[in-house]
């Protein structure tokens, strides 16, 4: 293989990757605790947008509940955009004989 040839495959490789992440940055993901109680929504890069809380699951007498409901649901999301993202990247490096690049 010659270098000009290495080079525009690692090009094409760099704007794929690119992409992925683009795309990954506009992919919306929810994870919930409590029987959906707690939603929290973060994107496939892993960054978080928003938090719901159902004002039922407030008790004053029971912070302790809704800190453990809080967690367990950005812990739900986080994972499921960890998967989105080794998902699409393991697409990614197939396409380039490089199966799970992730």
């Amino acid at each position: 293989m010659n270098m000009d040839k290495i080079m525009k495959q690692a090009q094409k490789m760099q704007a794929q990757m690119m992409k992925i992440q683009e795309e990954l940055a506009k992919e919306v993901v929810e994870g919930e605790s409590g029987g959906g109680v707690v939603k929290v929504k973060c994107n496939g890069q892993g960054d978080f947008l928003s938090i719901s809380i159902e004002p039922d699951v407030v008790d004053p007498e029971d912070v302790e509940m809704l800190e453990d409901l809080i967690l367990a649901a950005i812990n739900d999301a986080q994972r499921k955009s960890k998967e989105l993202a080794n998902e699409r990247l393991s697409k990614f490096g197939a396409g380039f004989g490089m199966p799970g690049l992730m």
